[in-house]
């Protein structure tokens, strides 16, 4: 490659590259990840991201609770995560460095916004002295950008105020990089003219900033490599960049399409579940209703109502709104009604942390209401894997008439990766098997002439499912409420005996739901340990699985989708091993269910720090887990919580 000065710029080839953009959280991070990644997609990389933003709407300019990065992780091959530590670091501010220098690798590259480095901006992170001056940064590949000023010349022609010259920085960083990579650059002006379509000196300002950034990179000296790294080779299909939440939508309005029904989702706006709401809002022209709702009570409400009536009833939350909609959870449970709850999983509890994820409500899905009240249980793996699991959990909510709680967290809902866009006509259709009413003819039914009741809670022999009337279809009028319901009838009841005949047949039920057999993958079943998780852990648990084998470790890896009820092999899988782990991003949820379901001593790795595991630390896990050592690894975490709390007690610091 030849730069425009006539320099000669060598080109690197890579399997994967690891990129992280971090800066103030009005810096516009999040789009500049994620139009680098919509241009590593059209390229056809593999990719997988992970944003990760402050709580606060809008932190104090410069500090460290203000920072805001989205990584990504682009190759040449399947990949399963978003990296474990960034390759590049592109740095906006001094306090986007020091919130992620730890977490550099030696030999990383550094590109830092020099123009920043003032010592206003340094005292506000605590730094003494200019870690761009002393040896703070010696262990890496640094390059010093002066981006504000170069975007503002850059942006004075188009007549722009030096502030919304200012915003178009990030800009810069992304031409920058694009450059680094060999991204295409079409895409990314295309959608500045579409964005700021109502002001177009502003569009003009972001492309001119795109340019320079990326004429920086071919004009200058201080870059003498560009990278390489060839599209991937996937299973044929067309594919496109997804999050998870916007998987989750999709599916829902594919699981409406596919029953014939109409969509209501009845919710209200929580982080990290609102973006559900969002996409979903945009699609009327597929029978959604959306309703914003004024309080998570009200939207539940209205999703159960409307499954009532004959629609497929669908509420969103996070573990907070999961508390508050647990009585009319109860409710579908008995009135057998089906209803999909979506619950975004975040750091808990209260409000806790509300942009980290967690899997913090296994439980609460499990047993979080009064009484017996059982429910299907889902979890996505990845946020490709959203829109799957999306339409399944409305086929079981329809055709066991029952409420199915869909597991994600904010990991997979904001995560993204590409998804293959499945052919519609293959997808399964969902019959909703409402009763068809008794016709015209008013005297057909009993022997005496009479029109033979309806029984809302007679059975499907087979699903022990109720049969489903729409309200006003002739000849099937019943009542409904949320008292105890006599066997075929539906009649309100006390009677002790039937109380349990009811309870028990709900909860056969949920337990005769078809769901397929556990994978393992164990190649040439050899593993003596076996790993095992749920939802997000599914992508740092199989890359460290990888990694293993490479060293000539043998492990087995199984991932459950369906939590309830369990597929009916499970137990017979855990017994198989010598050691079984659990890896979960809470106080060890699943490990305790199956334990006490399967009688085997299935060890806990827990992790509630409101971040993902990365594959390198499972791979120490299945290290300890091989020594002997990781239980007591793992209760060392509460002996050092409880010493930090007496020695603070103490007076320590």
């Amino acid at each position: 490659m030849v730069s425009q000065d006539g320099g000669s710029v060598a080109a690197e080839k890579l399997e994967k590259v690891v990129i992280r953009f971090a800066g103030d959280s009005g810096d516009g991070m999040q789009l500049t990840g994620d139009r680098f990644t919509h241009e590593a997609a059209a390229f056809g990389n593999d990719l997988a991201t992970q944003p990760n933003f402050p709580a606060e709407i809008r932190a104090p300019q410069g500090t460290l609770p203000g920072v805001s990065s989205f990584q990504i992780q682009i190759a040449d091959y399947d990949i399963l995560t978003a990296g474990d530590q960034p390759d590049v670091l592109v740095a906006m501010n001094p306090a986007a460095l020091k919130a992620n220098l730890a977490e550099l690798p030696r030999g990383a590259t550094v590109i830092v916004n020099t123009d920043e480095f003032t010592k206003r901006n340094l005292t506000k992170v605590g730094y003494a002295a200019d870690p761009l001056a002393d040896d703070t940064l010696s262990d890496f590949v640094v390059h010093r950008v002066p981006m504000t000023s170069l975007t503002l010349g850059a942006t004075e022609p188009t007549g722009v105020g030096k502030k919304d010259g200012q915003r178009a920085k990030n800009m810069f960083a992304l031409g920058l990089l694009s450059w680094m990579y060999g991204r295409p650059i079409g895409g990314t002006e295309q959608f500045m003219r579409e964005k700021f379509a109502a002001k177009p000196d502003i569009a003009e300002a972001n492309i001119l900033a795109f340019r320079t950034g990326w004429n920086y990179g071919e004009t200058t000296e201080a870059f003498a490599t560009t990278y390489e790294v060839a599209p991937a080779t996937l299973p044929a299909g067309t594919y496109r960049q997804i999050t998870g939440n916007t998987a989750l939508a999709y599916g829902i309005v594919a699981a409406g399409q596919l029953s014939g029904l109409q969509v209501f989702l009845g919710t209200y706006p929580i982080t990290p579940a609102s973006d559900i709401l969002h996409e979903l809002s945009k699609h009327k022209n597929f029978g959604v209703t959306t309703f914003q709702a004024e309080d998570e009570i009200a939207g539940i409400g209205a999703a159960l109502g409307a499954s009532l009536g004959g629609a497929l009833g669908v509420t969103s939350t996070s573990g907070p709104g999961l508390a508050l909609k647990s009585e009319t959870i109860g409710l579908a449970v008995m009135t057998e009604l089906p209803l999909l709850i979506v619950d975004v999983q975040r750091g808990g509890p209260s409000t806790g942390l509300p942009t980290k994820t967690e899997q913090a409500d296994l439980l609460q899905a499990m047993y979080g209401r009064n009484g017996e009240s059982p429910v299907a249980i889902l979890a996505p793996r990845s946020p490709a894997d959203c829109f799957a699991t999306a339409v399944e959990a409305a086929r079981i909510a329809l055709v066991y008439r029952t409420p199915v709680l869909l597991l994600s967290d904010g990991a997979i809902a904001n995560g993204s990766e590409p998804w293959s866009i499945p052919n519609v006509t293959e997808l399964e259709r969902i019959d909703p098997g409402f009763e068809a009413g008794a016709g015209q003819d008013d005297s057909a039914g009993s022997e005496n002439g009479a029109a033979e009741p309806f029984l809302p809670y007679a059975r499907d022999p087979e699903t022990l499912a109720r049969p489903l009337a729409v309200p006003g279809t002739r000849g099937l009028a019943h009542r409904i409420g949320g008292l105890e319901k006599a066997d075929g009838t539906g009649n309100i009841s006390y009677d002790p005996v039937n109380h349990e005949l009811m309870v028990r047949i709900r909860k056969a039920k949920i337990d005769g739901i078809a769901v397929p057999d556990l994978e393992v993958d164990d190649p040439g079943s050899q593993a003596e340990l076996l790993l095992i998780g749920w939802g997000s852990s599914y992508g740092p648990i199989g890359e460290a699985v990888r990694r293993a084998r490479r060293r000539g470790v043998p492990v087995a890896q199984a991932h459950l989708r369906n939590l309830n009820p369990l597929p009916a092999n499970t137990g017979g899988v855990l017994r198989r091993y010598r050691t079984v782990v659990a890896p979960e991003m809470n106080g060890g949820q699943l490990a305790m269910l199956l334990r006490a379901r399967y009688l085997v001593d299935v060890q806990p790795w827990t992790k509630i720090a409101g971040t993902a595991f990365s594959a390198q630390e499972l791979v120490g896990v299945i290290d300890a887990a091989l020594d002997g050592s990781l239980a007591e690894l793992e209760n060392d975490k509460a002996f050092a919580a409880r010493a930090q709390a007496t020695y603070r007690t103490a007076g320590g610091k």
